[in-house]
């Protein structure tokens, strides 16, 4: 008899985890002991060891999946045994449709298996971390009709803390976009299909367009046709077998205070989990399961009395007033000027994918295009002493010997600064790895003040955001702010006036024309340019990766 292997309850309160590893696919031969898989909660990370012998006959979900708790993730026998009964998805069974011809006063059951010869894949959206929910789709970098290959970069997204781009997996033509720029697109869910042109990708599409398999059953007897749609409709949310419902602690925090029953939402989230837009949704339109009556013609309802001037006075918190303030002494005690220039993001992303296919052999931490920004600039700027300096009481320069990294970030409280010190001495890897760090910091509001001030310079991301030019404030008494804009695909004419397609990024400098004129800022950003666009062979010369 095949043996299901459950997700473990680790701790009162949790209700899923996230299987973050396989070590095993279906086909291996496992002892009792051997571990199976990898998986963490909201607090830490463990192995599953196999309770049985045998071989692992399938895996319900997939890595990255978000489990409910004690439901089997994989099933463990003897070859060629029948697992059905343990898949917690109800996939291994086809349904069952009861079709009653009267006549004959029979009943006929089809199994409605909808054979699909179509290769088409989905892309789906990732969950980036445990309490990550949805995403927002920030920028289509492929239109349908493209063709893609497996590392071609689909499309950006972004979480509440981070910005990622989502490489293609499969090679061959985009079938469908199912989302558009800007949609909230919950995690786990399609977002695109990839396949042969004209292959069928109905069923791959999230949002409902698959139509349901239509089932031809012939009574012999009666020489009649009769079709059965193999629908399962379900108007309520799906409960465990002890009536629990699923969903995310936040959904149903949000539900408490809106005072909507779980029960009226219909789940988007991975496995039929409930999450905050579902809960939204329920609150706007509440799904009414009382039967069909006749239509009544409503009633309008007289219009109340609204104050269309009312407003809300609400005092700034003190780090918007410390920001404000600081950003108002910058623009009126400098000479600011900023100058554009942009550069040819190919070997950078050749390089990216490089270190994405090779990850873990060569040791690496993930590498961002800010990580690779901040090296490049960190070396370049030791050749620009005026921009790497201090303005001291508008008559004194501060040169520094080191490269002090400024690395702007978001933060639920507002704007931060840390100082990445010492960033012209470290590796890639180093930087990506302490950047990284201290942007969690300042986002957890656990960061140490001293590494909130005593940078050399400043670097200000918002591509992410599809920003494509802007003017950044600098940071006194430093003379330079570097702003990273959104990437941008442009043309130009190869050797035989060809039409080449190419990856671009904006880069906007703003420096302090009292410390420097324009003509040495221009020189900065020219070599800053030529740099990163060599980014591969500059980074092999020095050998710190």
């Amino acid at each position: 008899m095949a043996n299901g292997v459950i997700m473990p309850k680790q701790g009162i309160t949790v209700e899923s985890c996230i299987l973050t590893k396989w070590n095993v696919k279906v086909g291996d031969t496992v002892k009792k002991g051997d571990v199976l898989f990898s998986y963490e909660t909201d607090k830490s990370a463990f192995d599953q060891e196999s309770e049985f012998d045998g071989e692992v006959l399938a895996l319900f979900y997939e890595e990255g999946d978000e489990v409910p708790v004690l439901l089997n993730v994989c099933a463990i026998g003897k070859k060629g045994e029948d697992y059905s009964s343990l898949s917690p998805n109800g996939a291994a069974k086809p349904a069952t449709v009861e079709v009653k011809v009267e006549e004959k006063k029979e009943e006929v059951k089809v199994q409605a298996t909808v054979a699909s010869t179509s290769n088409a894949k989905g892309v789906m959206m990732p969950k980036q971390g445990i309490t990550v929910e949805s995403c927002i789709l920030t920028k289509w970098n492929v239109k349908v009709g493209d063709t893609v290959k497996k590392g071609d970069i689909l499309f950006s997204y972004e979480t509440d803390k981070s910005a990622f781009d989502q490489e293609s997996e499969f090679d061959g033509e985009v079938l469908a976009l199912f989302y558009e720029e800007g949609d909230e697109v919950p995690v786990l869910l399609n977002v695109c299909a990839i396949g042969e042109k004209g292959e069928d990708y109905s069923a791959l599409n999230p949002n409902g367009a698959a139509k349901p398999a239509t089932v031809e059953v012939k009574v012999e007897e009666k020489k009649e046709e009769v079709k059965a749609e193999a629908v399962t409709a379900n108007t309520t949310t799906p409960a465990n077998n002890d009536g629990r419902i699923f969903a995310s602690p936040r959904a149903k925090n949000l539900a408490n205070k809106l005072g909507v029953d779980l029960k009226t939402a219909t789940p988007t989230g991975p496995n039929g989990r409930i999450i905050e837009s579902d809960v939204r949704k329920a609150s706007v339109n509440p799904v009414v399961s009382a039967p069909a009556a006749a239509p009544v013609k409503a009633e309008v309802a007289p219009v109340k009395d609204v104050d269309f001037k009312a407003f809300k006075d609400e005092k700034m918190p003190n780090i918007r007033k410390v920001i404000a303030k600081g950003m108002m002494n910058s623009l009126q005690g400098m000479a600011q000027l900023t100058m554009n220039i942009s550069f040819d993001c190919t070997n950078i992303n050749e390089l990216r994918k490089f270190f994405k296919a090779n990850q873990e052999k060569l040791g690496l931490p993930q590498i961002t295009i800010n990580h690779i920004i901040v090296f490049a600039l960190s070396r370049v700027l030791k050749n620009h002493k005026d921009l790497n300096a201090h303005l001291l009481n508008g008559d004194t320069m501060r040169y520094f010997e080191h490269i002090n990294m400024g690395i702007a970030t978001d933060t639920p409280r507002g704007l931060l600064v840390p100082t990445l010190f010492g960033a012209d001495t470290m590796t890639l890897s180093q930087i990506a790895i302490e950047s990284k760090k201290l942007s969690a910091a300042a986002i957890a509001g656990n960061i140490n003040p001293e590494l909130l001030s005593g940078g050399t310079f400043t670097v200000s991301n918002v591509g992410t955001m599809g920003i494509e030019s802007f003017t950044p404030v600098i940071n006194p008494p430093q003379t330079g702010i570097l702003g990273v804009c959104a990437l941008e695909t442009r043309v130009k004419l190869g050797k035989n006036e060809e039409v080449i397609p190419y990856t671009a990024m904006n880069l906007s400098l703003t420096f302090d024309h009292r410390a420097l004129d324009g003509a040495p800022a221009g020189r900065f950003l020219k070599e800053l340019k030529e740099y990163l666009e060599n980014f591969s062979f500059n980074l092999l010369a020095e050998g710190n990766i």
